[in-house]
């Protein structure tokens, strides 16, 4: 079953009750990272392979997710800032217990490529922040491969 959530605004990356931070390093820019992020939304199950779909919306204002497992969010891009920031709302999901939602991406020039961090910002009841703790080391499992990937599949398409 889908339900709406809370909208909110891109300060919820640093005030949710719940924050996931994660970082990790990539060879390629900035530029060339927020392009694959961005611009290659489409692209994104070819190096998250916890996303099995993935497709813009709303003229590219929106997108439209879906994980292994049958999740499935409606989003809202909040910031588009090309080699810096990426930033969406989730508007709607079938995931039980989520109130409000924010994933923010982070690209900052690193010696030798980009320092990616992203942001997953959450509220909900207790028990799905507990359990979302608990998932911590599994979801940070998942975007260092996933940016491992990235990393290569940016790599290959200059070489």
């Amino acid at each position: 079953m889908t339900h709406r959530l809370r909208p909110v605004e891109l300060d919820f990356a640093e005030s949710a009750p719940l924050r996931l931070v994660f970082t990790a390093e990539v060879r390629a820019s900035p530029e060339a990272v927020y392009g694959a992020l961005a611009e290659d939304v489409e692209g994104w199950p070819g190096w998250f392979t916890a996303i099995t779909s993935a497709r813009p919306t709303r003229g590219g204002a929106g997108r439209e997710v879906r994980l292994r497992g049958g999740t499935r969010f409606v989003e809202t891009i909040m910031s588009r800032e090309p080699g810096v920031r990426y930033a969406y709302r989730v508007d709607e999901t079938n995931a039980p217990g989520v109130r409000a939602m924010l994933e923010e991406w982070r690209l900052t020039p690193a010696e030798s490529g980009t320092r990616v961090r992203w942001t997953m910002a959450v509220d909900g009841p207790a028990p799905l922040r507990f359990v979302m703790g608990l998932a911590r080391p599994g979801l940070g499992r998942a975007f260092r491969d996933a940016v491992r990937r990235l990393d290569r599949r940016l790599a290959s398409a200059t070489a």
